[in-house]
């Protein structure tokens, strides 16, 4: 941060708000959730909030025309099993299916710059306060919450909030292009990947890969009983060493680690969460009632891997959200396809496959890597 920024930041003044007072809730016509579609495309492109841990609160995709929309506004998600209390900036045209609501500012058009920062100051307020037990609903709860800005002359500094914030974009661009080669090259170090050439074995697999031979499987039959995780509310929760894995795609689902005495999850296994999402895990765990855990423990692990994807394929195609969550006994009842030999899952084939597609993906990552080394020497030379 430059000089002259870096001492405003350490002379500004700041000052306590009421959030009723600053903002004011949208009123909307929301999405109706059969005329929405998970995925986007030409017809179904303007973006619907809903009660969604990351990516901006978005799940859904609309058509033009169907629901209000508004841009350059702030979301607020006030149900939710993990989103509760989730604040974003949406600077497109955007509308709400349910389980949200916007705001914007009474007095001031705010830029989307100050609508980042705004959405910040919020979430750090309603994030810890709100949950599916507490809703983050705007009627004598939010609205009546206080956060903290800076001000000058009694009102808030909305041009050192914009300055502040593009100085911090322009920083973050310039040390992530600085960081991110020492740090792919100390990572791929750290994995043993420097040799990610392919083994004759790993060449052949891949060469024979449209000749595999596939059968459908029962999960339950492979693998035995899926096992349910157990609610533990954010309240409960205390800050240890065990991942915590809840429903979500922002940090492969891990909402907490925590210390508490719940079941401990093996290693090389694999969870789904309530939308259907499968995802492997080379770590021990817990987790909460909205996960399925597929006991794939007994597998080498490349094989794991290959068998979580063949489950993510089948649990994973819209029809599970909100409305229906996955469970358990789903994942029992997921049937699956495998490469088999002799009718029976041929798992070794699967480690290898896997093994040679980490080695490929290491590949351009490294070649990535050294690439931009290359480049920053050249630059630093001239």
């Amino acid at each position: 941060m430059d000089a002259s920024l870096n001492k405003r930041l350490n002379d500004v003044k700041w000052g306590e708000y009421k959030i009723g007072d600053l903002f004011e809730k949208l009123t909307v016509t929301k999405a109706i959730k059969e005329n929405v579609r998970k995925y986007r495309n030409k017809e179904f492109s303007i973006p619907v909030v809903y009660c969604k841990f990351g990516d901006n609160g978005i799940m859904y995709w609309g058509r033009e025309g169907e629901f209000t929309t508004f841009e350059n506004v702030i979301s607020v998600v006030y149900n939710g099993v993990i989103a509760a209390g989730k604040v974003y900036a949406q600077k497109q045209a955007t509308g709400i299916l349910a389980e949200s609501y916007f705001i914007r500012l009474k007095q001031h058009k705010a830029s989307h710059n100050v609508n980042l920062y705004l959405a910040t100051v919020l979430e750090k307020v309603l994030y810890p306060k709100y949950s599916r037990d507490y809703l983050a609903t705007w009627d004598n709860k939010v609205e009546n919450d206080i956060i903290v800005l800076p001000t000058k002359n009694n009102k808030i500094d909305f041009d050192f909030i914009e300055e502040f914030i593009a100085e911090l974009e322009e920083r973050s661009v310039a040390e992530l292009e600085e960081r991110s080669v020492a740090e792919l090259e100390a990572w791929l170090r750290a994995a043993g990947f420097e040799d990610y050439n392919l083994t004759e074995g790993e060449q052949i697999a891949l060469k024979e890969i449209d000749k595999l031979e596939y059968q459908i499987f029962n999960v339950e039959e492979l693998f035995g009983k899926s096992t349910r995780g157990k609610r533990l509310k954010s309240v409960d929760r205390i800050t240890g060493s065990l991942p915590f894995v809840t429903a979500g795609e922002t940090d492969e689902g891990i909402s907490a680690f925590i210390g508490n005495q719940v079941t401990v999850f093996p290693s090389n296994t694999t969870t789904i969460d309530m939308f259907g999402s499968a995802k492997y895990r080379n770590y021990k765990y817990g987790a909460d009632d909205h996960i399925a855990v597929v006991h794939t423990q007994e597998l080498e692990e490349d094989a794991a891997i290959f068998v979580t994807s063949a489950i993510h394929k089948s649990s994973h195609n819209g029809q599970f959200d909100y409305g229906k969550n996955f469970y358990a006994k789903d994942a029992d009842e997921l049937n699956i396809l495998l490469p088999t030999t002799g009718g029976i899952p041929n798992y070794s084939k699967m480690a290898t496959i896997i093994s040679a597609v980490k080695k490929l993906v290491i590949k351009d990552v490294a070649e990535y890597a050294n690439k931009k080394n290359r480049i920053a020497q050249q630059v630093i030379a001239k």
